[in-house]
């Protein structure tokens, strides 16, 4: 049992290592993205990045807000403080493998809280 505690720790120390070692674009060593810059008045954004990186591990991630396209359209008047409504998601991950387009759409809204 102590054993495998230990090898336990020392994967989380060398998981660690990894993220510390991170390039300046948010991507590890292993092409996985682990951060973004965030954007200042853009929280619904921010808020959502942060989600899809922590729990899809993406190796790819590109989030456009497309809001201001949908002016005067239904439900464009989007989050009160920063105007955001509408976005457009390209991402690739691992945890897609295997699942339908329709699921992993499924899978988007259920992690963004849609």
């Amino acid at each position: 049992m102590l054993a495998v505690m230990k090898q336990k720790a020392a994967e989380l120390e060398e998981v660690k290592d990894d993220i510390n070692s991170s390039s300046e674009d948010g991507i590890d060593l292993q092409g996985i993205v682990v951060s973004f810059e965030q954007r200042e008045g853009k929280p619904m954004y921010n808020e959502i990045m942060g989600t899809l990186i922590r729990i899809l591990k993406p190796s790819e991630i590109e989030l456009l807000d497309n809001s201001s396209q949908h002016a005067g359209h239904a439900g464009s008047k989007g989050w009160e403080e920063s105007g955001e409504s509408h976005f457009a998601l390209n991402i690739e991950a691992e945890a897609f493998e295997g699942l339908s387009l329709v699921k992993r759409h499924q899978l988007i809204y259920m992690l963004i809280g849609e």
